[in-house]
């Protein structure tokens, strides 16, 4: 039996684990979170705020809120689906590709400067603080969308019309926001 005090003289200690190897650790331990929420038919709110996560797999489905805040991630996967709210508040994401449809709100980072062609959002599209600076084809907004303090709506901002005019750019490229589109 080995004793405390013959491992500290005879220095057996277990060296600590690097950094990269306890990050490695760590990623492989949210990828088995994101499989076991796939294999339970990826039912409820997938929450993986303030993790390192990087990238997600393509073509996810979440059937729930899908919280990235705070997390490390700098994209959203081709052909995701979520049927509640995407929060991307405080992350890495700056640009928005393939096919995204969101079930009710969507939360931007402030990084975001483009948004996909054939986006749906079925509630509100919320930019406010963001870089978003296009208005992609096919938007289909459910609700409101907010350009406040975006380059985009700092585009429109002085007319008088500016919600008419961005209302019309948007139905132009085949889309359309249901609600109010608010630039200031």
């Amino acid at each position: 039996m080995i004793k405390l005090i013959d491992i500290l003289e005879n220095k057996i200690l277990v060296p600590r684990r690097g950094k990269e190897e306890r990050f490695n650790n760590y990623q492989r331990i949210i990828q088995k979170q994101i499989q076991q929420y796939v294999k339970g038919g990826s039912k409820g709110d997938l929450n993986l705020s303030n993790t390192n996560l990087k990238s997600l797999p393509n073509n996810l489905k979440v059937g729930g809120n899908l919280n990235l805040y705070g997390s490390s991630i700098v994209s959203l996967p081709d052909n995701l689906e979520v049927g509640g709210n995407v929060d991307l508040r405080r992350t890495f994401v700056r640009h928005l590709e393939g096919k995204l449809t969101v079930g009710r709100d969507f939360y931007t980072s402030e990084y975001l400067t483009n948004l996909p062609d054939d986006m749906t959002v079925k509630m509100d599209l919320l930019l406010d603080g963001s870089k978003v600076n296009n208005i992609p084809k096919n938007l289909r907004v459910g609700g409101n969308m907010d350009l406040s303090n975006t380059p985009l709506g700092g585009e429109y901002r002085e007319d008088l019309n500016s919600e008419e005019i961005v209302g019309n750019i948007i139905i132009d490229k085949g889309g359309e926001v249901k609600g109010r589109i608010f630039i200031d």
